[in-house]
């Protein structure tokens, strides 16, 4: 199965929402030094725990991203955060699917303190994002050497 018949069939769509594109070494390169920074800024807490959590959150965006652009592809319409991060099974396993179900909820609460209301995330929930993303940051980079060393 490919990228575009496993999204449809998880969104129960016939639509594609995934176009080939080339990326580049430098495109991976700039998308791995996002995350680092998103990563490091998260933690800094002189900023509001909302906005903690939605640069926390970017980051986990980012290192998605990384993977279907490995793969010259490139989400091209529709509720792109979601269907980037619904690729992670496909690249990472079929152990990723909860890991999704997660990151689809904080996508929702980020957008909520984005977009809704303020004081919406706690502390807790800022460091099991900020862990996850860690992790998930290693497990990426991993992947990378493994499967495209070329763009590392």
């Amino acid at each position: 199965m490919n990228l575009e018949n496993y999204i449809a069939n998880k969104i129960q769509s016939g639509k594609t929402y995934v176009k080939n594109e080339p990326t580049s070494k430098q495109e991976i390169g700039d998308l791995f030094k996002i995350a680092r920074r998103d990563l490091a800024d998260s933690k800094k807490t002189e900023i509001s725990e909302d906005w903690q959590f939605g640069i926390a959150y970017n980051a986990a965006l980012k290192l998605c991203t990384i993977l279907l652009r490995a793969d010259n592809k490139r989400v091209s319409a529709g509720a792109h955060h979601f269907l980037t991060m619904m690729a992670l099974p496909f690249y990472l396993g079929e152990n990723y699917e909860s890991v999704t179900n997660y990151l689809n909820r904080c996508r929702k609460k980020r957008n909520r303190i984005e977009y809704e209301s303020v004081g919406g995330v706690n502390s807790d929930e800022i460091s099991e994002l900020i862990s996850f993303v860690s992790d998930l940051l290693q497990t990426v980079e991993k992947w990378m050497y493994s499967n495209h060393p070329e763009l590392m």
